[in-house]
């Protein structure tokens, strides 16, 4: 009887000890991940910018590019947030940049950021993109824009497939270019019925490119089936519709990236 108690004290003492070094393994591990970190670590995916390769204005002879400060701003929000960005032009490689402005501190900021130089210096192709890594496609803009969006047909599918997925689209100033052209799976344009904004007629005439772009974009937009939205020249204006977020000038960069922001969060509480 006393070897039964014994070997029954035994092989309790033996279970203890397996279950205590199994807890001290998983202990001695790195921080354990909760379902909630899980979550979230799969939701903040990277946020892609689109920059122009175009690098004059019509056959002027003026330089243009993206310009600077619709690229620094709302990055600057975004960053800040967390957010990885990518940046992708129609030929890949090194950007033109217009309205080089080092007196703005954002601007300044993004151009002193080592990393991010180097992204913009050496964007991506849109081959070398896979849409499923992007919660959102942000076209920035720059008279270069009206040059090389509209048709770009790899980049149109790449924000189709980001807005399909339940992601976003921004643009700003000239960047809502590269919104004329994107259709959905059931054949609509992306704009058809939403409320847009983007550089007006109006900016257009007076900066007097008005019959050097290659089309008016508020005009494009319209027939493309947005119902149009602005404010006065070069007033900060920006528009959010279903997902699409959209600002008329240079003036409303940073409120772009704010709304695109309060959008990513509104879309991670549902």
């Amino acid at each position: 009887m006393l070897d039964i108690i014994k070997t029954g004290a035994l092989f309790m003492l033996i279970t203890f000890a397996f279950i205590y070094s199994s807890c001290k393994d998983q202990s001695n591990s790195s921080e354990p991940i909760t379902k909630t970190e899980i979550t979230e670590s799969q939701e903040l995916k990277k946020i892609l910018f689109v920059v122009t390769s175009h690098d004059e204005k019509g056959d002027t002879g003026v330089k243009t590019g993206y310009y600077l400060g619709e690229v620094s701003h709302p990055w600057d929000v975004l960053h800040s947030a967390g957010y990885e960005i990518d940046f992708v032009s129609p030929k890949g490689g090194k950007a033109p940049v217009d309205a080089f402005d080092m007196s703005d501190p954002i601007n300044k900021k993004f151009w002193d950021n080592d990393i991010y130089r180097n992204k913009i210096e050496n964007t991506k192709k849109p081959n070398e993109l896979n849409p499923n890594d992007y919660i959102a496609i942000h076209y920035a803009g720059g008279h270069g824009a009206m040059w090389d969006f509209a048709d770009n047909t790899q980049i149109t599918t790449i924000a189709s497939q980001i807005y399909e997925n339940n992601g976003l689209v921004s643009a700003v100033c000239h960047g809502p270019a590269g919104l004329v052209n994107i259709k959905l799976s059931d054949g609509s344009y992306l704009v058809d019925g939403k409320k847009i904004s983007s550089f007006t007629n109006e900016e257009e005439v007076k900066v007097k490119l008005e019959n050097v772009v290659p089309f008016m974009l508020e005009n494009k937009l319209i027939e493309r089936g947005a119902i149009f939205t602005k404010a006065a020249a070069f007033h900060e204006h920006v528009i959010v519709d279903q997902r699409l977020i959209t600002g008329q000038n240079p003036q409303s960069a940073k409120k772009v990236g704010e709304a695109t922001l309060l959008e990513l969060q509104r879309l991670k509480a549902i």
